[in-house]
């Protein structure tokens, strides 16, 4: 792990956002409003459930959007949040804020939500970027990370399809990659926080940073973005190298990966959030070595051990949990999971959208949101985000993309469609 900083919030670096009506942390979850009874202790939900959820989740947003089109404010807003620099509350709260972009373009419209969804775009594209504000809490990468892909799936909406919208996204995409390009580390990788030496271009990189962003960064090449081939190159090769025998991941890249004892966060248990968004990742990346095979055994193993995840949820302590699992990463597993269903063959895809949509359903409070950690107001915004991605993917008519191709793939000949213009013709 890198740094003291890490034992007290690591990876759910999103961004305090506008206080909400959430419960107070007591030690237990006895605070936390119940789930829906429908949603105990079931083996499998319906679609409908899935909808009904989304809904609810979509109105919870839409209910907490500030008057300016962001959700948060830009202090901590725990006691537990304190010691960070100042300007990691603001990449927080932007962070936080791209997942609720994704969220909100993936519900069913109404007025409401239409309104909601293009002030909170308009916001993402118009102020002002984080900064670094410190030498190990690099946290402004976070938002560049997400800010990034974001930007990427929003290019691709009909509804911002306009030449305004579409200069506002691509300006804005192209200050994240700038970000992302200048902060990508030596290793080759991406992570939110550093290890000493601290210089300009940092020296720690971990596993789930990396993956979560690559396909996006190739996908930008066949819009037209100048992103340079090694920039992908290094960042998938650090990937791969990041991958174990056991079908783990390791969290960061160390020469020899060393597994101690029966607890250690490089065993499956361990790997359990950060599994499904690498092999998403290099599915879509088009690496032949994630056959349909090695998907359906990372989300064998993600089924079979998810209870760790559970255990973690809500723990107010990073790495608390067994296998050193963090409550941030219930809703990013959950999330990418999802993804990497939609990359099986589609009669396959539905009995295990089934099998994980109750473990976000159970989740949902009764006002419509959802959390995971520290019941911070970014983190719900973004859990609830997640819960909404999630959730949506397992809805018809699935999407699944065709592969992306390696960082050397050349962008297409000027008018010729890009993948996510085929996929939406279909």
């Amino acid at each position: 792990m890198s740094q003291p900083g890490i034992a007290l919030l690591a990876w759910m670096s999103l961004a305090p956002c506008a206080a909400q009506e959430t419960p107070e942390r007591t030690g237990d979850d006895s605070a936390l409003p119940a789930a829906p009874a429908a949603a105990q202790a079931v083996d499998t939900l319906p679609r409908e459930d899935a909808s009904r959820s989304i809904a609810r989740a979509a109105e919870f947003l839409v209910a907490h959007q500030g008057r300016d089109g962001s959700w948060g404010s830009n202090a901590p807003e725990s006691t537990l949040e304190t010691g960070f620099a100042l300007e990691t509350y603001y990449a927080w709260k932007m962070a936080s804020h791209g997942i609720v972009c994704m969220a909100l373009a993936a519900v069913p419209e109404t007025p409401a939500r239409r309104a909601a969804f293009e002030d909170a775009v308009r916001w993402l594209c118009t102020h002002r970027l984080p900064t670094r504000d410190s030498d190990w809490d690099i946290d402004f990468v976070w938002t560049a990370l997400y800010g990034f892909v974001a930007t990427q799936e929003l290019l691709g909406d009909p509804r911002l399809a306009s030449e305004e919208w579409q200069a506002l996204l691509r300006g804005r995409a192209n200050a994240f990659l700038d970000v992302l390009v200048r902060n990508q580390a030596l290793s080759g990788g991406w992570a939110y926080y550093d290890d000493p030496p601290f210089d300009i271009v940092p020296t720690w990189a971990t596993s789930f940073c990396t993956a979560l962003v690559l396909p996006a960064l190739a996908e930008a090449r066949s819009r037209g973005f100048e992103v340079p081939a090694s920039v992908v190159e290094r960042a998938e090769r650090y990937l791969r190298r990041c991958a174990l025998p056991n079908g783990a991941y390791s969290y960061d890249l160390d020469p020899v990966t060393r597994i101690s004892g029966v607890e250690h966060i490089n065993l499956i248990e361990g790997s359990l959030g950060r599994m499904q968004v690498a092999n998403w990742a290099r599915r879509r990346l088009g690496d032949p070595k994630v056959t349909d095979d090695v998907l359906r055994e990372g989300l064998t193993q993600f089924f079979r051990h998810r209870a760790f995840l559970d255990h973690a949820r809500t723990r107010p302590i990073p790495h608390e949990g067994f296998h050193a699992n963090a409550g941030y990463f219930y809703f990013f597993a959950h999330y990418y999971a999802a993804k990497v269903i939609n990359e099986l063959p589609e009669p396959e895809r539905e009995a295990w959208h089934a099998r994980l949509r109750p473990h976000l359903v159970k989740t949902q409070w009764e006002s419509g949101g959802a959390c995971d950690f520290l019941d911070s107001p970014y983190t719900v915004n973004a859990g609830t985000s997640f819960l909404i991605l999630a959730l949506s993917e397992g809805l018809p008519p699935y999407s699944k993309r065709a592969p992306v191709g390696s960082a050397g793939a050349q962008a297409p000949a000027e008018g010729a469609p890009t993948t996510l213009e085929t996929e939406r013709a279909r």
